[in-house]
């Protein structure tokens, strides 16, 4: 493992999500890809942070919690199942989808690190930070991903 630096442990195909996606592109996204995270780049390819299913879930998990009010057609809707039966009632359900984006439960603080940064430096940096993803940076430009289960193959491959 001496001598390994991040370019020789990264995976260099590296899968952005776009800060503007609502959260429901975004979890289809990481699914299909099979992923737990991504950078998030602003509409102009910059890197502005990272997110992860753990933000979807945290954001769920709070949006569940807080107290639901009585929204205006509340009000209506006794009118409405007296004048039409149940299945009826079904069909006038409109679910106009989340306006929460990515950028809204996103992580704005990036760890990153240059290509030819030592393995054992990587490590530290994400054992400190109690983070599973580094980007790996050539320049300004993200050139690939190390993940925890990354080092851990690395590791088990040594």
């Amino acid at each position: 493992m001496k001598g390994l630096t991040a370019k020789d442990v990264m995976t260099p195909h590296v899968l952005p999500a776009r800060a503007d996606w609502p959260i429901e592109r975004l979890a289809e996204f990481l699914i299909e890809n099979d992923i737990s995270g991504a950078p998030v780049t602003s509409e102009y390819g910059a890197l502005i942070g990272v997110v992860s299913l753990t933000d979807i879930v945290r954001h769920e998990s709070l949006h569940q919690r807080e107290p639901q009010t009585k929204q205006t057609h509340d009000y209506y809707l006794p009118v409405l199942e007296y004048q039409y039966a149940e299945e009826e009632m079904a069909t006038f359900r409109v679910d106009g989808g989340s306006e929460v984006t990515v950028r809204d439960i996103m992580t704005p603080m990036i760890f990153q690190v240059e290509e030819d940064v030592p393995v054992q430096e990587v490590a530290d940096k994400m054992i400190r930070g109690r983070i599973h993803r580094v980007f790996v940076t050539r320049g300004d430009n993200v050139v690939g991903i190390i993940t925890a289960l990354g080092l851990l193959d690395v590791l088990r491959k040594a």
